[in-house]
């Protein structure tokens, strides 16, 4: 089954030590997942103010700049994992929970293969 972790972070990473260790340890746990077979795809996401809304209106495609939301929290990274079973899920969104310090959301995909 296929699961997407949602990994949610603000903007004001810094480059710092602490970041630079998150992402080398995110880093360490793709490559294990990936020796593994289960990692399907793992990206971090550019900051919200390089995204774009994309809509299309009376036929008409309307590009809106971000960033979007009034919500401090916004999605930072993914990992998407097919793996046996929800409770192997949860053992890697808990493990990815641990390293960035925080909450992941867990998401089964809907047309599994």
């Amino acid at each position: 089954m296929k699961y997407l972790v949602l990994i949610y972070g603000d903007d004001t990473l810094t480059g710092s030590p602490a970041d630079l260790q998150v992402t080398r340890e995110l880093t360490k746990l793709k490559d294990e997942l990936a020796g593994t077979g289960e990692l399907v795809s793992s990206e971090g996401l550019d900051f919200p103010g390089e995204g774009r809304v994309v809509q299309i209106r009376d036929g008409v495609r309307v590009i809106t700049d971000g960033p979007f939301g009034e919500a401090k929290e916004q999605l930072a990274g993914f990992f998407l994992v097919d793996v046996a079973d929800d409770e192997r899920a949860q053992q890697v969104a808990g493990r990815v929970s641990t390293l960035v310090g925080d909450r992941v959301e867990l998401r089964p995909t809907v047309l599994s293969t």
